[in-house]
């Protein structure tokens, strides 16, 4: 017999909510950066491996900085406030 669980889920934090929207924003930035400029120019003095790499690392360190800065969600069920 399967049991439900009546607790209703966790709210999703701030931090998490912060750095997801943070990442769009970032990469949706980028994206426009990149396509208004237009020129492979802005990477070509980077490595070819290293090149593959480089756009994604900016919305991520975006992303790690606005989870990093966001308040923390109180958890008064865990103990926590």
């Amino acid at each position: 017999m399967t049991q439900y669980n009546s607790t209703p889920p966790a709210p999703v934090e701030r931090k998490v909510k912060a750095a997801s929207i943070a990442a769009y924003l970032g990469l949706v930035a980028l994206l426009a950066i990149l396509n208004a400029v237009s020129d492979a120019n802005l990477i070509s003095g980077l490595p070819d491996v290293v090149e593959v790499f480089a756009a994604p690392l900016i919305p991520t360190a975006i992303a790690y900085v606005a989870g990093y800065v966001a308040k923390h969600t109180p958890r008064p069920d865990l103990g926590q406030g």
